[in-house]
């Protein structure tokens, strides 16, 4: 069975798509810990980051590394943080979240914001990208 992301790959769901290329996709998290929060994933259905070869792990790391530096721009935030915890979704992805003090990195605490806001830092990290 295809993963949640396998299908927003696909098209069969809609995302907010914050940047792509041939083997990576990068959106932003339905579910964020703060505003601008992103999932980078390879478009490749793996179910554990540390399960790909070393050229997919490289090739996913520099591609988000791309979308954080879009991000440091387009947000204001002191840094972005990557995390790894990949229990919700059964498909390699990294998290990378703006951040202006060590708490904010709390994945307990999750905010719903509305589409369109969604949409406008979406737009923003795009353009940046």
């Amino acid at each position: 069975m295809a993963s949640v992301f396998s299908m927003i790959v696909a098209g069969e769901i809609p995302c907010y798509k914050v940047a792509e290329d041939d083997k990576h996709l990068a959106f932003l998290d339905i579910n964020p810990v703060a505003p601008g929060h992103t999932l980078v994933i390879p478009k490749k259905e793996i179910n554990y980051l540390f399960d790909m070869d070393d050229q997919e792990y490289l090739s996913l790391e520099l591609f988000a590394k791309r979308v954080a530096e879009a991000m440091d721009r387009a947000l204001p935030c002191k840094r972005v943080a990557e995390a790894v915890i990949g229990l919700e979704v059964p498909h390699a992805h990294i998290h990378l979240v703006p951040i202006n003090t060590e708490g904010d990195l709390n994945f307990s605490h999750k905010l719903s914001l509305p589409g369109e806001e969604m949409e406008s830092i979406a737009a923003a990290i795009a353009a940046e990208f």
